[in-house]
């Protein structure tokens, strides 16, 4: 059983920084790739930026520039650093991992979401 937990969502107005953190825990061989969605009401679920190992940095065309994707294989985290924030970025953020299980077979993980609201 994997576990993705997210944090660092809330408030905050135009122009301003939000750091999103997400862990995965549980028992797995490796995590092919880390990243981050997000879902505003009335919209389909779409990417913001994703790391990959095969892929390397995927960002949307919406936010390139202004948000940058880390991660610490270490502690099998992924971080995105918001910054310039405009009220079109208000929706509830999603990480996603793929993780890779003993027997070679893949899986997607979603965390629960954690909302993020940029006011005027």
């Amino acid at each position: 059983q994997v576990q993705l937990l997210e944090s660092g969502g809330g408030l905050v107005q135009t122009g301003g920084s939000l750091r999103l953190s997400c862990t995965a825990s549980g028992t797995f061989v490796s995590i092919t790739h880390m990243g981050w969605y997000r879902q505003a009401p009335g919209n389909q679920r779409e990417l913001v930026a994703q790391l990959s190992q095969s892929s390397g940095t995927i960002y949307a065309d919406s936010v390139k520039g202004r948000f940058t994707v880390s991660r610490d294989n270490a502690k099998n985290a992924v971080y995105l650093q918001m910054g310039s924030l405009a009220l079109e970025d208000t929706a509830v953020y999603y990480c996603k991992a793929r993780i890779l299980h003993a027997g070679a077979w893949q899986y997607d993980y979603w965390g629960q979401g954690t909302q993020v609201t940029v006011s005027a």
